[in-house]
């Protein structure tokens, strides 16, 4: 009883805090490069789509990071990990204001990116671990609220920072969070006993593992509706509703409304029933993305479907809980692989989003193509549920020995 009460903060509150400052910054570093990438383009001598490259480094880092470092790290003290986490993700995003020119910048996004996925999967563990054991998904949605505050207050400051004093006070300051976060991970989340059965192999083997690859999926292919919507919604809003680029910022606070309210909804609803949640929100996704197709045609319901697209964050805390209970002895990795997915998700929406946008058919049309997404996501889940029924979990696992 001592070994499983270990983890137990003192002030939960407090352990929750320091560990979505932490997602705050990340969420800063993420997101607010879209918002200086003329400024970037500009200073480094390149033109401004080229800029992209350094945001696909960044998320190649996330996807590269999140499955080494849970293996390399399977046996470091979950606190001590995130600290160094941390400091690398601080040590990344200084470097990046110093650059001394464009590649070098690019190389330096791909390493700020490297902590990210295997932050958050730690974190989660972390928090689910500080709490009752009902009260896991909640605490998980708590710490994501660093995330999606990041969206609704991180990526527009640090987007004006960077406009009124350069882009590079902006990187540098998110690496002045990651310091803090460090600080304050050490003062109040809780050392939660060390697996000492752990192993890289033991880790590895989560990408094996029937439902943690379906979940994966769930994460990579329903979660990319709500990227496909967001990585084109100003041109469609300026471009097809009329609405006047001044009212850009607004429509990033929308949506980070929407994605803090999705994201605390979620976790309740994980907490409840979480093999209900998942499917009822992937629904809810295809529902409001569809509907978004006819709302963007009017500047203020395109702004309404905005804030109920950023709901679909719903979605994070149940399939984080969904890995964690699937995982077995490979809870890092599959904790971790949430956050490689979601990224893989925003390529994917963006993409589709894209290959869509270019045949000429109006900017909304990316609400179909993020319906079609949730959809499918919704076909992976009752696909795996089938799987579940007709090869049970011990079976599989008999069978793989």
């Amino acid at each position: 009883m001592q070994e499983s009460t270990q983890g137990l903060a003192r002030n939960p509150r407090l352990a929750e805090f320091a560990l979505a400052l932490g997602g705050f910054g990340i969420g800063t570093s993420e997101f607010v490069i879209m918002g200086l990438m003329n400024r970037v383009a500009e200073d480094l001598a390149v033109a401004p789509q080229q800029v992209g490259y350094a945001i696909s480094s960044y998320a190649l880092g996330v996807v590269i990071g999140a499955p080494i470092i849970s293996a390399l790290a399977a046996r470091v003290p979950k606190r001590l990990l995130l600290i160094v986490l941390m400091l690398v993700f601080a040590v990344g995003n200084i470097a990046s204001a110093m650059a001394p020119g464009f590649w070098s910048f690019v190389g330096l996004r791909f390493i700020a990116g490297l902590p990210h996925g295997a932050y958050f999967g730690v974190a989660a563990l972390v928090a689910a671990g500080a709490v009752p054991i009902d009260q896991r998904a909640r605490a998980i949605s708590r710490v994501m609220l660093g995330l999606t505050t990041a969206i609704l207050i991180g990526a527009p400051l640090g987007t004006w920072t960077g406009h009124m004093f350069g882009w590079q006070l902006a990187f540098a300051a998110v690496g002045v969070i990651a310091l803090l976060t460090a600080v304050a991970i050490r003062c109040w989340v809780p050392v939660q006993p060390v697996d000492t059965q752990a192993s890289p192999v033991r880790e590895l083997s989560a990408l094996l593992k029937q439902r943690v690859l379906v979940t994966v999926a769930i994460a990579c292919v329903g979660c990319g509706g709500m990227f496909s919507i967001f990585s084109y919604v100003m041109p469609t809003l300026t471009q097809q509703a009329g609405m006047s680029e001044a009212l850009g910022p607004l429509v990033l606070v929308i949506f980070g409304i929407g994605s803090i309210f999705g994201n605390l909804i979620g976790g309740r609803m994980a907490d409840k029933n979480l093999m209900r949640a998942i499917p009822i929100i992937l629904i809810w996704c295809a529902l409001v993305q569809g509907l978004y197709y006819f709302a963007a045609n009017y500047v203020w319901t395109g702004l309404l479907f905005v804030g109920l697209v950023g709901t679909s964050m719903a979605l994070a805390p149940s399939l984080q809980t969904r890995l964690m209970d699937v995982a077995e002895d490979a809870q890092t990795m599959a904790a971790s692989l949430n956050h490689a997915a979601f990224n893989g998700a925003n390529a994917l929406g963006a993409w589709l989003a894209g290959l869509v946008t270019s045949t000429g058919v109006a900017w909304s049309s990316t609400g179909l193509v993020g319906a079609g997404l949730a959809l499918c996501g919704l076909i992976i889940f009752l696909f795996g549920r089938w799987l579940e029924k007709r090869y049970p979990p011990q079976q599989v696992n008999r069978q793989a020995v």
